[in-house]
């Protein structure tokens, strides 16, 4: 999977997110695209960001590990882009490992 494919994926995840939990169904997702700052998701939206993860990649994509090897800043500061990346990576060591 490249990032253009991953990017679609999350972007749907997340659309589906704001608007179940939010009523929002009209948030532009791209990957400078942070989660606090231009989503506004609270900490249990990314726990239910994990679940949708986990349910699209199984375990070759651990978003908890992700953000715990993380500075409580660099997770305010997010973007879609930078999971995305993480994701393509994880997906690439899956296939190769």
């Amino acid at each position: 999977m490249n990032e253009e494919t991953v990017l679609a994926d999350v972007s749907g995840m997340l659309a589906r997110l704001m608007e179940d939990e939010y009523g929002v169904d009209d948030a532009e997702i791209g990957m400078e695209t942070s989660f606090n700052r231009d989503l506004e998701l609270e900490s249990i939206d990314l726990v239910t960001l994990a679940g949708l993860l986990q349910e699209r990649y199984g375990e070759r994509v651990n978003f908890a590990e992700f953000l715990a090897g993380m500075e409580f800043e660099e997770i305010i500061e997010l973007t879609v882009g930078r999971l995305v990346e993480y994701v393509v990576l994880g997906l690439k060591a899956a296939e190769a490992g």
